[in-house]
């Protein structure tokens, strides 16, 4: 299946399933890897040549063994008894030099494919824009990536190539007995139809049920990854015993999915052996009846009953490894399915460059904006601003008035609905959004921080930095004093979510980042929401310093933070319904009258 946008994002596993099982055929999914196979042209043509080899070689064995029956032990033949078991151990050597070549190389190939798709699936996910991830969970996609890609590795690695092995052995013992004896091979061939229609049947069952488990088995990894993440807040309302049942319901159904696709390939290889098995005495019977009558020899037999036998068991292997090709392809069929969603984002061809120099201007006229998950809910409704180059304006309101929003537009994680909104009078829609981002430094509500050191954590801001920049970057934050008492300083690694450092603290490195990345226009999204009052003051100091000449706009709840700012923005039910300075609003008796009267008067 694949996304026409990434607007209707994945839905759910159950959709996706029951979408492409109704229109994907058996293995399809798995010439999606073609391409990556194509970057290795070399090694996958050595791996043919060594699988082809091990198949001749082993082709070659009966012929061998034909011989050493019928005329080894004549009185002629027993002088070359020993070169007959020399070519035995020649052909012995042989075999297993392609063998183990053959393994090395599709297994380094395997390897090899599935790390390139992983790249490509990350690298795919993080250029999605935030309106995938409203709907998608971070869980399954880790899922996909880990789970998925180890199930393809399987089957690249060894499935495909085994299942290579075993049909040219098929086709080429097949060939040989039809050379051996006609009369024979007529019994042989007549029993394939009835050995590969039950093949067919079970293959798409096993398909399906391979699906089934692989989703079961991310819904599970989502909700583990979700109650691990928050951790704390879960065994702060003491819900471990109820997240422990929820999770083991969620593996007891993968298990139950896994079982149930286990025992369908069960059946599935039941069925294939022993009717590949009955052929074969059969064709022994009816062989030993030619023995007695005269009409083909002991030698000619053991030629053709081993040439049966390595039929017979490449089309066994064939029917073991077919599921786990299955498997494999509704692994693939997941992860194409990522990889062909397509950014919500859109990136005209020919971008329009942004003015030189940067002034940080931004204009919003009349725009309206519904989350994609939520479209019949607006959230700006006929917003019009702007704010020009440093100037300092600070957005107020009620929660979920649209505040946070107006930040998401104008770094362009989403278009509006309608309207315009323009970053130094070039409308975002026709810019790139990288370069846009580019001169945009952002502290978000939800501070992001990583588990690395606290080094990285603020040279993630600008890539490249020294150590001297980011050093004064945690100095304008108010970040050193804490910094200097961690363990290693600077090097400290932080944990994942940087769980070891306090809210502050961890704001403060995120305000470090911003300044670091000395971009023209500032995003302030409850910047100091986190911190005491003496760090408050601190930081609002740093801050000061660091908005001079740059266009800020400002997010706040707490309205001590934005009484410097030239402008202030009251949103509410998604308009701009006041705008003024501190001293006019308040004395205008709005709503930003009202805020400030709870906050400052505390009544």
């Amino acid at each position: 299946m694949s996304f026409a946008s990434e607007g209707r994002g994945l839905e759910s596993g159950r959709m996706l399933a029951g979408a492409t099982e109704a229109r994907s055929p058996k293995i399809k999914p798995l010439a999606g890897l073609v391409p990556y196979l194509v970057r290795y042209r070399l090694r996958v043509l050595a791996a043919l040549v060594a699988l082809v080899a091990a198949a001749l070689t082993t082709l070659a064995v009966p012929i061998a063994v034909r011989r050493m029956i019928d005329f080894g032990f004549t009185p002629r033949g027993v002088a070359l008894i020993d070169n007959y078991f020399m070519v035995m151990i020649a052909l012995a050597g042989l075999l297993a030099a392609a063998s183990a070549m053959r393994y090395y190389l599709v297994i380094t190939l395997g390897e090899r494919v599935v790390a390139d798709l992983r790249g490509d699936v990350f690298a795919h996910l993080t250029a999605l824009s935030p309106a995938f991830f409203d709907r998608a969970q971070s869980g399954e996609m880790m899922s996909r990536l880990t789970a998925d890609t180890t199930q393809i590795k399987s089957a690249v690695g060894a499935s495909v190539s085994i299942a290579l092995r075993n049909l040219v052995l098929f086709i080429g013992a097949g060939t040989m007995m039809v050379v051996t004896s006609p009369r024979l091979s007529a019994f042989v061939l007549g029993a394939i139809p009835i050995i590969v229609l039950p093949l067919v049947a079970f293959g798409r069952s096993v398909r399906r049920r391979s699906r089934v488990a692989q989703d079961s088995l991310a819904d599970a990894s989502a909700y583990a990854a979700e109650r691990i993440g928050a951790v704390r807040t879960m065994q702060a309302f003491t819900n471990e015993q109820l997240a422990s049942k929820h999770y083991s319901t969620a593996v007891e159904a993968a298990f139950t999915a896994a079982r149930s696709s286990t025992l369908a390939r069960a059946i599935l290889t039941a069925i294939a052996i022993f009717l590949i098995f009955a052929s074969v005495v059969v064709v022994l019977w009816v062989g030993a009846q030619d023995i007695i009558a005269g009409t083909i020899t002991p030698g000619r037999l053991g030629q053709f009953v081993l040439y049966a036998v390595f039929a017979a068991g490449g089309l066994g292997e064939l029917s073991q490894v077919w599921g786990e090709i299955a498997q494999a392809s509704g692994a693939a069929e997941r992860l194409f399915e990522i990889l062909a969603v397509k950014p919500a984002i859109k990136i005209r061809a020919n971008p329009i460059a942004l003015p030189q120099p940067p002034r940080g201007e931004v204009v919003f006229d009349n725009v309206r904006f519904a989350y994609p998950a939520r479209p019949e809910a607006l959230v700006l409704n006929g917003v019009s601003f702007k704010v020009r180059s440093g100037e300092r304006v600070a957005i107020v309101g009620p929660s979920g008035a649209g505040k946070s929003t107006i930040f998401h537009l104008i770094l362009r994680f989403y278009d509006p609905s309608s309207g315009s909104v323009k970053f130094d009078g070039i409308p975002v829609i026709d810019t790139d959004p990288a370069a846009l981002r580019g001169r945009i430094a952002l502290v978000p509500q939800e501070t992001a921080i990583f588990a690395a050191s606290v080094r990285e954590n603020i040279g993630f801001g600008r890539p490249g930095a020294s150590a001297g920049e980011i050093e004064r970057a945690a100095e304008m934050a108010a970040a050193t004093e804490f910094i200097r008492r961690l363990p290693r300083g600077y090097d400290t690694e932080v944990g994942e979510r940087g769980v070891t450092l306090s809210g502050g603290q961890r704001q403060r490195v995120a305000i470090a980042r911003a300044i670091l990345r000395e971009a023209p226009l500032l995003l302030l999204d409850e910047a100091t929401s986190s911190l005491d009052a003496e760090n408050e003051t601190l930081v609002q100091a740093a801050l000061g310093r660091l908005m001079a000449g740059r266009t800020t706009l400002v997010i706040a709840h707490r309205l001590a933070t934005v009484l410097s700012c030239d402008r202030i923005l009251v949103i509410d039910h998604g308009r701009i319904v006041e705008e003024g300075t501190h001293e006019q609003l308040a004395n205008a008796g709005g709503l930003y009258a009202r805020l400030a009267k709870l906050q400052f008067e505390g009544g």
